[in-house]
């Protein structure tokens, strides 16, 4: 387990804002990933990035520290300055081997999460992962721990009540939006149709708001989203010149710099001069700051949340001590399987070895013995050698699986 690497950088050690520097816009992202791997000789490699944290997951027999890390983040080309690469660098997390793993498996169980108890996080993480296998980024080993990352979190979801009446992100914004008591005719704006902005319109749906407008960069997933909730759709673009008035923005795209600007804000208003709502759960933030400072703006955000997420971890306290000991349970089990994964490789040679040795013996080594034998006695003698050879490839097998289970 000693190659498998994680760089993570958390809202624990970073405010939720400044971690938005290091989201990599999707476009880039396996052109750069794929770059880097090759540059630092990493065997397997994937990104994830949530609202909440930006880890790096690699298999490499490199040393990752801090001097890796820097030269790593540098090369994938962020433009962060001299003085936020520092920030980061001191903020940076590196696990190795069972740490890594134990990492993985409590953030895939929402241990590790702003709202613990979540479900979104371990979809993230499995999009994450099959977002770098498509690229040709991960091979065995990460599969083997994406396994584990998956039984792991199920087990936990399923036997404690981590997530019993679960408090994600997305529900804590549509309560906050709630307590505004908005109209449920109110007139929204969802900017982006990703998994978040997806999720918390229904929320709204549910509770019978009906007046949506849905801007997004690929305008099929826009009409797509505007279909379920019987909106209008528009590319990303159209915003600009967008005129019906609004009465609240939802927005949450993977944009690096604010979407929502003063002067967008001020000919979405078209003259309007009331108090708006704008719920920005983009990470960095889709509205720039002068927005709130220009505007009269009711605004609700991630970072915003995090009061209610600290209380939300002391409620579920008593459930950690169940989830961890699942978490411990499947470490054991993996590191099994990767000693018996790792038999079966090294076993892969075996049957051509084998089919070597008989070659050698009935061609070479006993030719002429052989060939004064009559039929029936050749076939005899395939016969036992076919058998002998069979059992000879899997024999080995089987005693090396017994003696790694009879070890743990």
């Amino acid at each position: 387990m000693k190659y498998l690497k994680v760089i993570a950088f958390t809202h624990k050690q970073i405010e939720l804002k400044e971690l938005g520097k290091l989201v990599i816009c999707q476009e880039d992202l396996t052109v750069k990933l794929q770059r880097v791997k090759v540059e630092f000789g990493i065997s397997e490699l994937f990104y994830l990035a949530t609202c909440n944290r930006v880890v790096f997951v690699m298999a490499t027999s490199q040393e990752v520290d801090r001097p890796f890390a820097e030269k790593f983040i540098g090369s994938l080309e962020m433009g962060l300055c001299s003085h936020y690469m520092g920030t980061f660098m001191d903020a940076a997390v590196i696990y190795e081997g069972q740490d890594a793993l134990n990492h993985l498996l409590r953030t895939s169980c929402s241990l590790e999460s702003l709202v613990v108890g979540e479900k979104e996080i371990l979809a993230q993480i499995r999009k994450a992962y099959e977002q770098g296998r498509e690229g040709g980024l991960t091979g065995d080993y990460l599969r083997m721990v994406m396994n584990c990352v998956v039984k792991t979190a199920k087990e936990v979801y399923t036997h404690t009540n981590i997530s019993k009446n679960p408090i994600s992100v997305v529900s804590l914004a549509y309560r906050k939006l709630k307590d505004l008591k908005l109209c449920s005719n109110a007139r929204i704006l969802i900017i982006g149709a990703g998994e978040t902005n997806r999720n918390i319109s229904k929320y709204l749906q549910k509770h019978k708001f009906s007046n949506f407008t849905v801007f997004n960069r690929t305008v099929a997933n826009a009409e797509q989203l505007a279909a379920d909730l019987g909106g209008e759709a528009y590319g990303l673009e159209e915003l600009a010149n967008y005129k019906n008035g609004f009465d609240a923005i939802i927005t949450c795209t993977s944009a690096t710099l604010p979407i929502i600007t003063p002067e967008l804000y001020a000919s979405l208003l078209n003259g309007d001069t009331g108090r708006k709502t704008i719920v920005d759960l983009a990470v960095p933030n889709d509205t720039a700051a002068e927005v709130l400072e220009q505007f009269p703006v009711n605004f609700i955000e991630v970072h915003s949340l995090n009061e209610v997420a600290k209380r939300n971890l002391q409620e579920r306290y008593q459930e950690l001590v169940h989830a961890e000991a699942i978490i411990d349970e499947n470490i054991g089990e993996f590191n099994l399987q990767l000693k018996q994964r790792r038999v079966e490789i090294a076993m892969r040679q075996v049957p051509e070895k084998i089919k070597e040795i008989r070659s050698t013996a009935l061609n070479t080594v006993f030719v002429d013995e052989v060939q004064s034998l009559d039929q029936q006695s050749r076939e005899v003698l395939e016969k036992v050698i076919s058998y002998m050879e069979k059992k000879y490839i899997s024999v080995p097998m089987v005693m090396a699986k017994d003696i790694l289970i009879n070890e743990n």
